[in-house]
Formats: C-alpha cells, structure tokens, sequence
C-alpha cells in the first residue's frame, strides 16, 4: 500500500468518526436539511464575515494543494501533480469574491430603484472526476460569497479526496465563524443521491460540471440551473502567426494536467504554408513524440476510443502512459503525442481529454475558419487562434462564437493562467453564463423608493 493510499485510509476513518460535524451525512436528505438549516444562519452575518469565510478557503486551497493533488492523481488515474497544485494556488487568487456582487442604482424624477444581488439558498451542485477538488474549492468561494449554503454530489470516482476536500473546507470555514454544515455531501456519492438531490424541494439551485448527460438531466429539473458542458477546441495558426512561439504554446495547453481540462487543445488546423515550420519547431522542442506511421495511428484509435466515446482508462493519463500500452517507449519529457490527420479523423471529431495531438493541414485562413467551426460543434466553449492578422483573428472570433477565445497563448490563458481575468472551473455554454462567478450564483433582486432620494 502506498504513502497516499494509507492517508486515504486514514482521512476516511476520521471522516466516520466525525461524520456531520465535517458537513459528511449517510443520506442526502440529511445532507440537504443539515445546510438548509446553516444557511439561514449564515445569510445572518456580515459581508465581512462573507469575506473572512471565502477567505479562510482560499487559505485552504493552498496549504493543502500538494496533498489532495497528489490524492487526486492517486484516486481518479488522472491529471499529473504539478499542474494540478498550480490550478490550486490560481482557484485561490483568482476565483471571484463578494467584490463581485456590485449592486446597481436606478435614479430619476419618479425616485430610486436598487438592483441587488441576493442567495438562493442551497445550491446543489455536482462536480466532475476530472478537476475534483479545485471545482469544490472554486464553486464554494463563489457560492458562499453569494449567501448561499451548498450540498455537493462529486463523482463517485473522485470520492475520497472530494470527502477530504469538503472536510477541510468545512473546518476551515467553521474556524473563521460559519455554521457547521454550511458546506454537506454524502459519505457514498452515487447517481441516487444525486437525483434525490436535483427533485428535493430545499434545494434551490443546481449547477452541473460533468458530461453532456448530467447537464441535460439538470437543466430539465424545473429549477434554475447553470451547465458546464463538453468543448472540442481547435486551435488555427494561420501563415502570420510567430510559429515558434505557437509550436510550444500548443504543446504547454494541450499537455496541461494532461489535457484534462475542457479549455485544452483538442486539435490543430494549421494553414499549409506554415504547416512544415510548425511540425518541426514542435519536434525541436523536444517535447512532442510524433506517431510517423498510419499503422500506428490506427492502433491508438483502437486504443483510445470506444466507438465515438474515449476509453476512459486513458483519460488524463500521461503520453507515457498510453504508448507504453501499444508497446512504444517514449522520453520522459514528452508531454504531447501528436500526428497528422485528415479532417475526417476520429481524433479530430471527438474530445478526448488525453495529451493526443491531431493536427490537420487546411489550404488558407479561410478553409480553416470553416473547419474550425464544424469541428467546435457548436459547443461555444472554446477556441484558440495564433496569428498577427487582425481581420483574420476578429473573423474567426465572429464565426465560432465560442465562450473563451484564446489569441496567441496557450489555453489556459483563458481561465487565468498567464492571462488577466478571474478563473472558474465551472464554464457554463449551455446556459450560457460562460466563467461563473459570485453573481452567477445570485438572484437579481429589485427595491424600489418612489419619489425619493432623486437628488440629481
């Protein structure tokens, strides 16, 4: 038994011991009464008080980075350590507070009108086996800082280190003033649990961060929902862009926590022109294994795809990984498998969430726009483009529509990282609320004064 595998054992025993003094219940009606019941006292306190909470995660999120990344990696086979502390420390700078919840004021002959922004209540919100802990840290900043109270439903695959990560919110709250049990879950996440928690009527509020089937069942609940759906990025580089600089900029996004994030590059459409220079300054860095032979090719397609779903045994692995298991040893510093494909390829159509590179050769800036729409499938999550082109950059922007859009960096620059702007790891396209933050969490409330307070 590992290190790590011992200290699950561990937290977990203490989980039971403590049971719902960590916000961990048997069952989610429990789970749903005990954060109802916390957040009628906590929309008590002070913004202030908002703020020292949202505070004290934040704290959290970065004392115990390496320890539930390490964690995560262990429990879900996904991700790689480094990137996954590093989306600790960015949910804990850059994850919106209560300076979000701005409030508005209307004024005028007929008196004033407040806009504010107020909880729901409970707000049941269910996270995905991919960035588990940092979606908790991430949503429970938001949320509270909201007023809201929060019962999560993790994936099941993530369990122990979403419980561990809910405990240690839960004591990090509690010691800067908030209700026990602001913060709940079940101590067996499950599809039951979660579906108890969607219908149940103190939940006021849901947000689903997963796959296209947890989002559809969400947004037919009757209740106000937010999204965050699937994306398939493609990244463009047309005949103007700095090559050498896109080459690696590619690699570094898609190769980021192993291409787990939905944000990553799922694919390249690169103008012939430039397509030569790009292939070689992508292996001059030392960092790509190009698969040269179709056969090869072919074999990874068995491999990491199940009919038009990816096999999830790869999902998130390392480069590494997944050509050890075709029988091919690659260099340890390689963080992207990449190869040439057409188009039509299925590595192309389908995300994967794994560091495989398609790249597809496009005859000028205009065939690639084109395709770049398909193959987004009109996800609107994300696209990214390198080029020094501004018609070409603003037009490609206007056609795919997409909720981020990234120029010249690599991805992640989108959600923060390297880039200005807040990060979430909840991107609702769906819905369409795009990075959530505090306000998405909030009811727009209206208070009106007539013929007062006018003084213009």
């Amino acid at each position: 038994m590992t290190e790590i595998n011992q200290l699950v054992q561990e937290v977990m025993a203490k989980l039971t011991a403590k049971s719902a003094g960590c916000g961990i219940f048997s069952g989610m009606d429990e789970a749903i009464e005990a954060c109802s019941r916390a957040q009628k006292e906590y929309v008590k306190l002070t913004l202030s008080d908002r703020k020292r909470i949202t505070g004290a995660i934040r704290e959290a999120a970065v004392k115990n980075a390496e320890i539930l990344s390490q964690m995560a990696v262990e429990e879900t086979k996904m991700g790689n350590v480094p990137d996954k502390i590093t989306k600790h420390h960015l949910v804990a700078e850059k994850t919106p507070g209560i300076e979000d919840l701005n409030a508005e004021a209307l004024t005028g002959d007929s008196g004033l009108t407040l806009l504010e922004l107020s909880p729901f209540g409970v707000i049941g919100a269910i996270t995905p086996t991919t960035n588990p802990t940092v979606t908790l840290f991430c949503n429970s900043i938001g949320m509270l800082a909201a007023g809201n109270g929060v019962v999560f439903s993790p994936h099941p695959t993530a369990k122990n280190v979403s419980l561990k990560t809910i405990a240690l919110i839960n004591e990090a709250i509690r010691a800067a003033g908030a209700p026990a049990n602001l913060i709940t879950c079940v101590e067996n996440p499950s599809l039951d649990a979660t579906n108890v928690m969607i219908s149940h009527p103190k939940v006021n509020m849901l947000v689903a961060t997963g796959g296209p089937a947890v989002v559809k069942v969400v947004l037919s609940s009757g209740k106000k929902a937010i999204g965050a759906g699937a994306g398939n990025p493609p990244a463009v580089v047309d005949e103007s862009a700095n090559i050498e600089k896109a080459a690696l900029d590619i690699i570094k996004g898609c190769s980021f926590d192993n291409n787990l994030p939905c944000i990553a590059e799922k694919e390249v459409l690169v103008v012939e022109q430039v397509a030569d220079y790009l292939v070689y300054c992508m292996k001059g860095s030392g960092l790509a294994h190009f698969v040269e032979d179709a056969q090869t090719v072919e074999r990874l397609v068995a491999l990491l795809l199940e009919g038009r779903n990816p096999n999830k045994k790869f999902v998130g692995r390392s480069a590494q990984v997944i050509m050890n298991e075709i029988g091919i040893k690659i260099d340890d510093k390689i963080k992207v498998i990449a190869m040439e494909t057409p188009f039509e390829h299925p590595f192309v159509q389908n995300e994967l969430m794994m560091p495989v590179l398609p790249i597809v050769r496009v005859k000028d800036f205009e065939d690639a726009k084109e395709k770049a729409v398909k193959v987004e499938h009109g996800f609107r999550h994300t696209a990214i483009m390198h080029s020094r082109n501004i018609e070409h950059l603003s037009a490609l922007a206007k056609a795919i529509q997409t909720t981020i859009f990234v120029k010249n960096a690599p991805s992640y620059a989108g959600i923060g990282v390297g880039g200005e702007g807040h990060t979430t790891f909840t991107i609702a396209g769906p819905t369409g609320e795009g990075l959530t933050s505090a306000r998405n969490f909030a009811r727009r409330r209206r208070c009106v004064l007539v013929d007062g307070f006018n003084i213009k």
